[in-house]
C-alpha cells in the first residue's frame, strides 16, 4: 500500500477552504473530474460524518464514506468500492490556518488490486495520477475561492 501525500497552501480563510474541499460537487470544477454526487447525507451537515459521496473521475469510480469530519480542521474518509479495483486504507485533509491562508495536507493509503505486479502498478500509476488529481482539485479551490473573495 503506498501513502500519497499532496499539499497546498491556499489563500483564503480555513472555514471556506474546508467548506469548498468538503462540498465534492465543487470538485468537477477541476479537469479530471467528472461528476461527484452525495448518496447519503453526513452528520452534523449534509457532507459530515456518514456522508457517502460517489466520485466518477477520469481515472475510475470511487464510492466513498466520510468517517470523521472536524469543520473547519479535518474530514477522513474511507473507499468502500472502485473501478478499477483497488484497496483503501483510509484518507485524511487536515485544513491549517498560517500566514497568507490555509495550508491542506491530503493524505490517502492506497494500492490497485491486480493479480500480477500490485506494487509496481500501484507505484507507477495509482500514486502519480492520483497526485495529479489531487492536485488539480487543490489548485481549482484556489481559483474559485480567488474569484469569489
Amino acid at each position: 500500500m503506498e501513502t500519497i501525500t499532496v499539499e497546498r497552501t491556499i489563500p483564503a480563510p480555513v472555514e471556506s477552504v474546508y467548506d469548498w474541499c468538503a462540498e465534492t460537487t465543487h470538485w468537477q470544477s477541476s479537469s479530471w473530474v467528472l461528476r461527484n454526487r452525495l448518496k447519503q447525507a453526513g452528520e452534523p451537515d449534509r457532507w459530515g460524518a456518514g456522508a457517502v459521496r460517489s466520485h466518477l473521475w477520469s481515472i475510475g469510480w470511487f464510492l466513498e464514506e466520510v468517517t470523521a469530519a472536524e469543520r473547519p480542521r479535518s474530514m477522513n474518509y474511507l473507499v468502500t468500492q472502485s473501478f478499477p479495483p483497488s484497496r483503501h486504507g483510509g484518507g485524511s485533509m487536515t485544513f491549517t490556518e498560517v500566514p497568507g491562508g490555509t495550508r491542506v495536507t491530503w493524505v490517502t493509503e492506497a494500492e490497485m488490486r491486480t493479480p500480477v505486479a500490485r506494487d509496481l502498478a500501484t507505484r507507477t500509476i495509482v500514486k502519480p495520477l492520483t497526485r495529479l488529481v489531487f492536485g488539480r482539485i487543490l489548485r481549482q479551490c484556489e481559483r474559485d475561492l480567488l474569484r469569489t473573495s
